[in-house]
């Protein structure tokens, strides 16, 4: 494939070192991993990018890695049958990352040449430090190729300087972590800690298949614990035994309600899982207002809590999670099996699904989606949860997700034979009370990873409402543009008629105006969009001229259109017809007409005849007196 022989060190050790990793990086997004900039995925694209500088060694500089993986299948496909039917995405994972690499290097290669530039001019040997962590941080140049690139040029790297900035870097790290760690949270933590060491609480529990809503607290089995993140606020609560209100995880949000005694009620903003504890927050209670020292004194009386959900909040998220169940199954059916899902959100409003799937999804894949979802949900199927070993709810098929950790036992959550994962959420009971199922989003938010937002219930009708409320606003101003159009239409005809009519006007009163034994002869061009509005020009000239006979001429679509007028005291008196007159102008033209006596029209074909006509047009009315 390289057309290099396996021989000689630097050949070899690039060839060993491209086949480990072509392995390694098969088998990792095979598992549903993607290389990216954090956890796990950076361990991935740090692999990958160490085989394509390898394969720059072998004088490979387009990509060519993710041309191996047919390789590694055909040799190890049947020993692990898992990774072929995802050939193709492990593929497109792998190409795409060696496009971008690649584009780094050469953006990195320009930074470089035009730095050792600069530095050759003044005679320089020596590679600044602060130029290679540039390349580094920046642009994700490695600082081996850095090293490499000058010693080929004559120069040396400042590694001392390089490092001295890492660590500055690492330093600055540590420092934000360790802010992070010591604010907020983090102390809640330490507090839960003591609750825990000194056996206060040992375990928040919590049902997800309990369907209650509301339970009372603060009896000997299950105390309330007021706690706080500083030493003015009271802004945590916990439940010593078990709680109702669900603790954020796995992409489900926290649930929100009301902790409610008799002269009062707390707002619970939203449930945490930290350590084994189930936390609540709530807006912040300063520890020596009237409300706190309330609090606290009807704890220790032993008054009971009445602890209460949001009900309508709840079913939301319950519907948005059992359709991110349904969806996530829909796009491994509709895109294949590759997909795997790469983050979630379910919230009360909508659903937010990160998947594994290297292009955008086409309007027609969308659609498909949406069928077999809503397909499913009007089967009104029921959604089986159970509890089993891990061992063989994976042996059964369920969908576990690559890097999540999971104990002995799992959750089950199987809907009919459309889908079966491991999850510990809270679910609808059937898919009907879903509603319906809509997709508003779809788009890329890394290289190989997609993201999709829909919406189900109440949050989709009020999708539909407001798109119903934007077509009658549309609707709305279509009428308006429409009217203002009409409008417009009307002002340029009176316009129009305004100028012919001066024109013509203009014509009839100059000095100039030819006359045949007393009466007027008229003859102009006009610009007239059909022979309708010609006619309309004829009778405004008719009422203007007093005693006379007038020709308009005017070329529509590459055609000759006349109107001949003659006053009535003419026709009457003279004899002159219109008809007559128009039919011998148009013959000059090649073409032939008629009408009443007052007014005539024509047609003429031959358009460089016009002049010729009009210039006969008193002639000819000469030749038609009597």
């Amino acid at each position: 494939m390289t057309g290099k022989e396996y021989t000689g060190d630097k050949n070899q050790v690039a060839m060993r070192v491209i086949a480990d990793h072509i392995r390694m990086l098969t088998f990792a997004i095979t598992d549903g991993a993607i290389p990216s900039n954090e956890g796990r995925g950076y361990v991935l694209r740090r692999i990958l990018r160490r085989a394509s500088r390898y394969a720059r060694n072998l004088d490979m500089h387009e990509p060519f890695i993710y041309k191996l993986v047919d390789k590694v299948v055909e040799v190890m496909g049947e020993a692990y049958p898992e990774i072929e039917p995802k050939k193709e995405h492990v593929k497109d994972v792998i190409k795409t990352e060696e496009e971008n690499f690649n584009q780094t290097l050469d953006r990195g290669i320009e930074i470089f040449e035009d730095v050792i530039s600069k530095l050759e001019k003044k005679g320089v040997k020596v590679f600044p430090g602060e130029e290679a962590f540039k390349l580094y941080d920046t642009y994700g140049f490695p600082i081996d190729l850095t090293n490499l690139m000058a010693q080929e040029r004559g120069f040396v790297v400042d590694l001392e300087g390089f490092e001295k900035l890492m660590n500055e870097q690492r330093e600055r790290s540590r420092e934000a972590t360790k802010k992070i760690f010591t604010e907020g949270k983090i102390s809640i933590a330490d507090k839960i800690e003591v609750l825990l060491r000194k056996g206060d609480v040992i375990k928040t529990e919590f049902d997800p298949d309990l369907k209650q809503y509301e339970i009372e607290v603060n009896d000997e089995s299950n105390k309330v614990i007021l706690l706080s993140s500083d030493d003015e606020n009271i802004n945590q609560i916990v439940f010593s035994k078990r709680t109702i209100f669900y603790p954020e995880s796995g992409g489900q949000v926290g649930d929100t309600g009301k902790l409610i005694y008799p002269d009062g009620e707390i707002e619970i903003l939203d449930t945490q899982r930290i350590d084994d504890l189930i936390v609540h927050f709530i807006p912040k209670i300063p520890k020596d207002s009237k409300k706190a020292k309330e609090i606290e004194s009807f704890i220790k009386s032993g008054g009971k809590f009445i602890a209460k959900i949001d009900v309508d909040r709840r079913k939301s998220v319950m519907k948005n999670h059992s359709a991110t169940h349904l969806l996530h199954s829909a796009l491994r059916k509709v895109l294949g099996t590759h997909v795997q899902q790469a983050g979630s959100l379910v919230a009360p409003d909508r659903l937010r699904f990160d998947f594994t799937h290297p292009k955008k999804l086409s309007k027609e894949e969308i659609e498909m989606v949406e069928h077999l979802v809503n397909d499913v949900i009007f089967e009104d199927i029921e959604l089986v949860k159970e509890y089993k070993p891990l061992k063989q709810a994976l042996e059964e098929g369920a969908l576990a997700f690559f890097g999540d950790k999971y104990g002995d036992i799992v959750r089950t959550v199987r809907i009919g034979d459309f889908s079966y994962e491991l999850c510990g959420g809270t679910h609808l009971d059937r898919t009907i009370e879903t509603g319906y199922f809509k997709i508003i989003y779809e788009g890329s938010i890394a290289s190989g990873v997609r993201r999709v937002e829909a919406i189900t219930g109440k949050a989709l009708e009020k999708y539909i409402k407001e798109k119903e409320e934007e077509i009658q606003r549309l609707n709305e101003k279509i009428d308006t543009i429409i009217e203002e159009k009409q409008n417009l239409e009307k002002e340029l005809e009176r316009i129009r008629l305004k100028i012919v009519a001066d024109e013509i006007d203009k014509a009839v009163n100059s000095k100039d105006v030819l006359r045949i034994d007393g009466f007027k002869v008229v003859s102009l061009k006009v610009e007239a969009r059909n022979i309708e509005e010609m006619k309309r020009f004829g009778d405004i000239l008719r009422s203007k001229i007093g005693s006379g006979v007038g020709l308009l001429a005017s070329v529509i679509d590459d055609k000759i259109n006349f109107v001949c007028v003659v006053t009535d005291d003419l026709v009457k008196e003279r004899k002159l017809d219109a008809g007559k007159i128009v039919r011998d102008v148009a013959k000059i033209t090649g073409g032939g007409g008629g009408g009443r006596p007052n007014i005539a029209t024509a047609g003429g074909k031959d358009v460089s005849k016009l002049d010729e006509a009009i210039q006969n047009f008193p002639k000819i009315v000469r030749e038609n007196l009597q």
